[in-house]
């Protein structure tokens, strides 16, 4: 390949045409760490002051994340001058988690804490474009990964973060791609947290649409339902509720009927992929031929207590897999109901095994529901349904944004 060809991205905005240019980060930076004397001699950790240490934890996905934070007294940031934090410095995380970054956002706030580098660009390198750079994964599997030492733990030595090696183009073509970036994630952000406002709103409902402590009422219904709900047994109201097979079936790359466990159930969906096993037609039982519209799958042993409608798929349970067959309840109010948290929390009191927890079939059978009428059961899982949809669109909108940015990554930074 040309040599000036692979120093050209693929997509560029107009106007732009120079090659970029190789450097090490060390020559167009400071590149800097904690000295091992400056926290042993005047760091004392606070949990309250103005003054923000910001540790490995705090340092994620580009942003300063300050769930958990430390402060120093400011008597001691005017003692720590190598590792004062000012606007516009990078931070690197270089041992355990490495390759975190963040921009710093403001003057004298922050300090830098242990196992986290600072980098202090040179004014005519935009913090924005290098942080899009160094964040990228294939610049982490090509640049950062090679350089990084595990004896204990995956750690990087400041002389070899100098050593990274960056392609840069004109300040002015870096400051687009930066604000072009920046704008990106914003809008991922704000995807994000419509995302979250709306599983937060689901959990919160799930807790308030279901009676509480054996009682009689939940705190919101809607219009027109009045009448006490009732406690029945879950069994009361299906024709069967079993698992899968218990033994090992025969595999075959040819088999038209997928083998599935309680991986398999996300997100309400049974979900097949490449790696997903295959066994022959012969081997379901008859449990597995006779599963129907109105069966709930439910994960039992590991992970506990994942669902999915059955749709029709050609499958076959593993043991790790518990069928509901609904047969007298509605089955959407029945699938919501398994996702309260008293229901979770009736299943992990009785959990068997020590390595491995199971959740056993009797424990299911026996699982107390409150029951409405079969109007208001019809009323609750259809809202719980087109809530569902609603996050499921809002989840797909945030997946094509994320990977739309990952495929921008590869064409616009050579």
């Amino acid at each position: 390949m040309d040599k000036s060809k692979a120093n050209v991205p693929k997509i560029r905005f107009p106007g732009f045409t120079d090659p970029w240019k190789q450097h090490k980060l060390g020559d167009i930076s400071d590149v800097t760490k904690l000295a091992g004397f400056e926290f042993t001699e005047y760091v004392t950790y606070s949990d309250e002051g103005t003054i923000i240490a910001l540790r490995g934890l705090n340092v994620k996905g580009g942003k300063i994340i300050l769930d958990d934070v430390k402060y120093i007294d400011q008597s001691d940031f005017s003692k720590l001058n190598r590792s004062k934090l000012f606007k516009n410095d990078i931070l690197f995380t270089y041992v355990g988690t490495v390759g975190e970054l963040a921009i710093i956002p403001e003057d004298n706030k922050y300090y830098l804490a242990p196992n986290v580098a600072r980098i202090r660009l040179r004014k005519e390198i935009d913090p924005q474009f290098i942080i899009q750079m160094m964040g990228n994964k294939t610049y982490y599997d090509e640049v950062i990964f090679p350089l990084i030492a595990t004896s204990s733990q995956p750690a990087l030595s400041m002389e070899n973060v100098r050593k990274f090696i960056l392609k840069l183009p004109s300040f002015e073509e870096q400051t687009k791609i930066g604000e072009f970036f920046a704008q990106l994630d914003n809008l991922i952000t704000l995807h994000q947290c419509k995302l979250n406002r709306l599983q937060d709103r689901k959990k919160s409902l799930l807790q308030k649409m279901f009676p509480k402590n054996s009682e009689d009422f939940p705190e919101l219904r809607f219009p027109g339902f009045t009448d006490p709900w009732e406690q029945r047994k879950l069994s009361d109201g299906t024709s069967k509720i079993g698992d899968g097979l218990h033994g090992t079936p025969e595999f075959k790359d040819t088999g038209d009927v997928y083998f599935i466990n309680g991986n398999n159930l996300v997100n309400g969906n049974i979900e097949i992929t490449e790696e997903t096993k295959r066994v022959s037609y012969i081997e379901q039982s008859d449990d597995d031929k006779t599963l129907d519209c109105n069966t709930i799958l439910m994960s039992i042993n590991g992970t506990i207590g994942n669902l999915a409608w059955y749709s029709g798929e050609k499958i076959m349970l593993g043991k790790s897999t518990a069928f509901i067959k609904i047969r007298d309840f509605n089955k959407k109010y029945i699938y919501y109901y398994l996702q309260t948290s008293a229901i979770h929390e009736y299943f992990f009191n009785n959990l068997t095994g020590t390595t491995i927890k199971n959740l056993g079939l009797k424990t299911i059978r026996e699982t107390i529901i409150d029951v409405p009428s079969i109007g208001e059961q019809l009323k609750i899982g259809q809202f719980f349904e087109q809530l569902d949809n609603l996050i499921t669109l809002n989840q797909r909108k945030l997946n094509h944004l994320k990977e739309q940015k990952k495929s921008l990554l590869q064409q616009m930074f050579a």
